[in-house]
């Protein structure tokens, strides 16, 4: 199976809540993937804010073209304390 992004919200700086098409859903911090040039601004958490779903390629993009493979994303750990919280 191709992982893939079906839902996407932002729950703090550097934080996403993902639900996979495997059925499973976290709360992850995006900062350790955040190295290099294209992702930069979303250093900036009103930057990082901005991110849409592309559900073409299921995975999240940000206005430069940013993007992460939903497979680094889905390796990522869950951050436990936003694990308690539901999905808004």
């Amino acid at each position: 199976m191709i992982l893939r992004i079906l839902e996407a919200s932002v729950r703090g700086p550097y934080l996403l809540r993902l639900t996979f098409n495997d059925q499973s859903s976290k709360t992850v911090n995006v900062l350790p993937l955040l190295e290099g040039p294209i992702f930069e601004p979303l250093r900036d958490p009103a930057y990082f804010a901005t991110v849409v779903l592309d559900p073409t390629c299921g995975t999240v993009v940000w206005p430069n073209g940013a993007d992460v493979a939903p497979e680094a994303l889905h390796a990522l750990e869950a951050e436990r304390a936003f694990e308690l919280e539901p999905a808004v």
